[in-house]
């Protein structure tokens, strides 16, 4: 069975474009730290991203918005240590590019210096492209985040599908087509029609990476918690489930308990 890792070279946002040109499909998990960084990274996925979504996974907050820079610069800095292979890519927390390009570009250097990640996801479209082309224009590569943006889950007051109207719609196309325009190397795509996706992912040269977005894309990104079963709490329709680890890790925890209180462990051969 193939894992795809017969190429060893290093991923980088210009191997996303040949990969989308050639009509390889990318893979992507978010990562929030240092051992799951290296078991993915080792497995040959292309890309990992430092998601926001730490704020659920690894904190147990409702929404993204708590996570600070701070915070982001941490947990980037743990996935790159663990990562040699893979595209790592971070997510500019709420609040750090949001209208005063000044801003936004110290945030972006301040993560790049103190990380040493790849490249950054940002969420946003019009309102935010004078951010967005600073940043750019600085040399740092730009992950656009359109569709459902969780950063701005409090304007939309739900997390249902978005761009399933044809003002927004259009919109969405149009934001897509300007970040391709201000140069930002890829598009993630959250949780809008398979059809909309699929022609966004034909009309711009760019990487379409999706999540809840369909197969019409040119990759896929899933939350690592999500996808190996260990956060049983959320089951949105585009989860796949690959591995059931809270139920494995529950099995060895209770395994463990029974034998320290049966003096099992340690025996012996495990003593000094």
């Amino acid at each position: 069975m193939s894992t795809y890792t017969e190429d060893k070279r290093k991923v980088t946002t210009h191997r996303l474009l040949e990969m989308k040109q050639r009509g390889e499909k990318i893979s992507m998990l978010t990562a929030y730290d240092y051992s799951m960084a290296k078991i993915i990274d080792e497995a040959g996925i292309d890309s990992i991203l430092v998601g926001d979504s730490a704020s659920n996974t690894m904190v147990g907050n409702a929404t993204t918005l708590p996570m600070t820079l701070d915070q982001m610069i941490y947990h980037a800095r743990s996935v790159v240590n663990g990562a040699k292979r893979a595209l790592v890519v971070v997510d500019m927390p709420f609040g750090t590019c949001s209208g005063n390009p000044r801003q936004s570009l110290e945030a972006a250097i301040r993560i790049m210096q103190k990380t040493g990640a790849d490249a950054l996801k940002i969420e946003g479209g019009q309102e935010i492209r004078e951010d967005v082309k600073k940043i750019i224009n600085a040399g740092i590569p730009v992950m656009s985040h359109l569709g459902l943006m969780p950063q701005s889950i409090n304007k939309y007051g739900t997390y249902t599908v978005r761009a399933k109207e044809e003002k927004e719609a259009q919109k969405l196309v149009d934001d897509c087509l300007l970040m391709e325009e201000l140069g930002c190397f890829a598009i993630t795509l959250e949780k809008i029609p398979a059809t909309l996706a699929s022609e966004i992912t034909q009309k711009v040269k760019i990487p379409v990476i999706g999540i809840g977005a369909g197969s019409g894309v040119d990759g896929q990104v899933l939350v690592i918690h999500d996808m190996m079963g260990i956060n049983k709490d959320f089951s949105p329709k585009f989860l796949r489930r690959y591995a059931d680890l809270h139920a494995i890790m529950t099995v060895a925890t209770q395994n463990y308990i029974r034998d320290v209180k049966e003096s099992d462990f340690p025996n012996k051969s495990e003593s000094y």
